[in-house]
């Protein structure tokens, strides 16, 4: 759908709008680089403890964040992110890891969803794509990490057949949001990647990048992911892209546009109930 579902609100993250008036117990958005401590190439929210930042100014960040949030650090939970199309369910047995360190964080993942309350699913990034998935009626929610690896891999679509297979939600009742990510305008990559794409879809991948010479290509990652989600079964008017572009915009933090060292922001989703 042709809607920015992303809200600013506060200087450190966005909310995805349409999904929190539907699902008022629902938190979900993506952080911006803004309101940390960092400093350097990593000021100043940066949540990455993986970047070379002083892993003391990422535990504060984070705190400031879990406060804004009003969703406390003990109750995140957080992946090592491989680029690979890897899915986990989690529970609360699995609240705090990866929120405070990265050594304890979940090996070997890109994805994770959950159906429980009070824990809140993370994912960090700086270029790649956010994907985020809600199925109401079963109140599951989930991420995944999908850079252009994960992507052709199909992380997008691996999320989708797990809650079919799983959990027996039809595709057809699975909404995603596309967040903040690179733009097609500024993401050139080579023919090896334009190869794994047309391999990954089954139809239309012409239509996701555009010639630019000598086997040059630009690629629209939103476009890959949606497509992938669509063959997955996913309705078209369940789909929302963010028009934000990390590359483009200063609130962001961006692996291309800042020289390969930066920060990190997040997503986040998480449903929140009756404390016990």
């Amino acid at each position: 759908m042709d809607i920015e579902p992303f809200v600013q609100q506060s200087a450190m993250h966005f909310i995805i709008e349409p999904w929190q008036q539907t699902v008022p117990s629902l938190i979900a958005g993506f952080s911006t680089r803004e309101g940390g401590v960092s400093a350097g190439p990593y000021s100043s929210l940066n949540l990455g403890f993986h970047v070379g930042d002083d892993q003391e100014s990422v535990r504060q960040n984070r705190e400031r964040l879990a406060e804004q949030l009003t969703f406390p650090l003990s109750r995140w939970v957080g992946t090592e992110q491989v680029h690979e199309a890897s899915v986990k369910k989690v529970s609360l047995a699995d609240a705090g890891k990866g929120a405070a360190t990265l050594e304890t964080a979940i090996a070997g993942t890109d994805a994770l969803y959950t159906d429980e309350e009070n824990l809140l699913l993370t994912s960090l990034y700086a270029d790649c794509v956010p994907l985020f998935f809600l199925a109401p009626d079963q109140r599951l929610i989930g991420l995944a990490h999908a850079g252009w690896r994960g992507t052709v891999k199909g992380i997008a679509r691996a999320m989708v057949s797990r809650w079919q297979a799983d959990e027996g939600v039809d595709p057809a009742d699975v909404r995603v949001v596309i967040g903040p990510c690179i733009s097609q305008s500024a993401y050139e990559v080579e023919e090896r990647v334009i190869d794994a794409v047309r391999q990954s879809l089954t139809l239309a991948a012409e239509q996701t990048y555009t010639a630019c010479g000598n086997d040059k290509y630009m690629l629209d990652l939103r476009l890959v992911n949606k497509q992938l989600l669509l063959e997955a079964g996913v309705r078209a008017d369940h789909i929302l892209l963010s028009s934000i572009c990390t590359a483009g915009d200063e609130r962001m933090f961006s692996h291309r546009a800042d020289g390969g060292k930066t920060g990190r922001m997040m997503s986040f989703i998480g449903l929140r109930g009756d404390e016990e």
